[in-house]
């Protein structure tokens, strides 16, 4: 009898690991990479224009910007459904829709698409020269994106107006106000103190610093404003100054829709107070509308005024001629130019300078393009000021974006081209 040994059955394969609960990186870049946010995050994006463009009928074309496309959120009030209805659907123009709610914004709307286009890359990364175009593409886009926010963070823009032999080194900023307070420095120097605008708008909270020559409490900040005279019986704020002769009646922005494209011209209360002994000086009207106001306070007078944000260059300019024609029958201006001279201490430079429509001067980082004239005098000229460290980023987008365009299509014909047996 033979003894036989049966061997014990081969060990199958195991039971499959169990996948990995959670989140793990890989899912993590899955999900940022996902083409249904790619959607979504381009269908917000319609959308924000499409509000930001309702909001103009109430708000300035500076405030739309500034709320909606150059921050990260925006509380988008109701009521531009009301402006859409009484546009479109002839709903009543009295309609009115309170409340507000919260949207993304275009900075962190353009921050997730760039996020997502790299997402989509990482994830599919498989460098070729057919994918090299769409990836070129992205690049360029991403710095078109990159470049608006730029812009918007730096980006300084204002106007400097000079009348024929007149020099100056100061910019103004139509869309800010400041409320200044001059006093003479020595005898043929001012000293300028500067409280910016938005901190007018602080309700109730005391302004102190040791420039100042006293505090300041705003009591109220009208962003657009119009003068009338006080009457009997009208109540102001106001108990020493000019707001005891006019009143200051608040008017809605100036909106983008606006035909005449006028200004806002803000107006505020503000109430003075003595530093040392805490008394109150007076509460004043300040506005765009009037004049310096004298103020005194330990034996010193100061001339305080509201006006439009002013900034100096370390630099001069001199108009030395403005010089317009006009078009056959009409009024209408061509061929703006200025000559200037520029003066920098600084940096000894001195020369003369023909600043013309679409030739604009480069210096110290700032750009001074011919924008207008004095139309009341026709000697003087309107000079608009810009400083875009960003301003060279949508011309490397356009060529980055071309070249992944070409590239792709280039491919794409070549391929064509092969399966006809060209």
């Amino acid at each position: 009898m033979s003894n036989i040994t049966l061997d014990p059955p081969a060990a199958g394969p195991g039971p499959a690991p169990a996948p990995r609960k959670g989140l793990t990186p890989y899912k993590v870049l899955q999900a940022l990479a996902s083409l249904r946010l790619t959607v979504v995050l381009f269908v917000l994006s319609f959308l924000l224009v499409f509000l930001g463009t309702l909001a103009q009928v109430d708000l300035g074309i500076g405030t739309v910007i500034k709320h909606y496309f150059r921050a990260f959120y925006v509380w988008v009030p109701f009521n531009v459904f009301a402006r859409f209805g009484q546009t479109f659907l002839n709903f009543s123009p009295t309609w009115r829709f309170p409340g507000s709610f919260p949207f993304p914004a275009a900075w962190t709307l353009g921050v997730l698409l760039m996020v997502n286009l790299l997402a989509a890359h990482l994830i599919r990364f498989k460098l070729s020269v057919r994918r090299s175009g769409i990836l070129i593409l992205h690049v360029g886009l991403i710095v078109m994106l990159v470049g608006e926010i730029i812009t918007g963070v730096y980006a300084v823009e204002g106007i400097m107006a000079i009348e024929e032999t007149y020099t100056t080194d100061v910019v103004n900023h139509g869309h800010a106000c400041e409320l200044a307070i001059f006093s003479q420095a020595d005898a043929k120097n001012d000293k300028v103190t500067t409280v910016p605008g938005l901190m007018l708008q602080r309700k109730g909270k005391t302004i102190s610093h040791d420039d100042l020559p006293f505090d300041i409490e705003p009591v109220q900040f009208m962003v657009n404003s119009v003068l009338v005279p006080k009457k009997k019986g009208d109540t102001s704020p106001a108990d020493t100054g000019a707001g005891l002769i006019d009143v200051a009646e608040e008017r809605a922005e100036v909106s983008g829709v606006d035909a005449e494209q006028r200004r806002d011209v803000p107006s505020c209360y503000v109430r003075l107070i003595d530093k040392k002994s805490g008394d109150v000086l007076g509460t004043y009207l300040f506005s765009l509308h009037l004049r310096e106001q004298e103020v005194t306070v330990g034996g010193k007078t100061y001339e305080v005024a509201l006006r439009f944000k002013e900034t100096r260059r370390p630099f001069t300019m001199t108009l030395i001629k403005f010089s317009f024609d006009r078009y056959p029958g009409t009024n209408t201006a061509k061929n703006f130019s200025s000559r200037v001279r520029l003066h920098d201490p600084e940096t000894g430079e001195d020369r003369e300078v023909l600043i013309r429509m679409n030739e604009p001067l480069r210096y110290r980082g700032e750009t001074f393009y011919q924008a207008g004239w004095n139309e009341d005098t026709e000697k003087g000229t309107r000079l608009q000021v810009v400083r875009n460290p960003a301003w060279q980023l949508p011309y490397w987008s356009c060529a980055i974006v071309t070249l992944g365009l070409l590239i792709h299509f280039g491919i794409s014909l070549s391929d064509f081209l092969r399966k006809r047996g060209v």
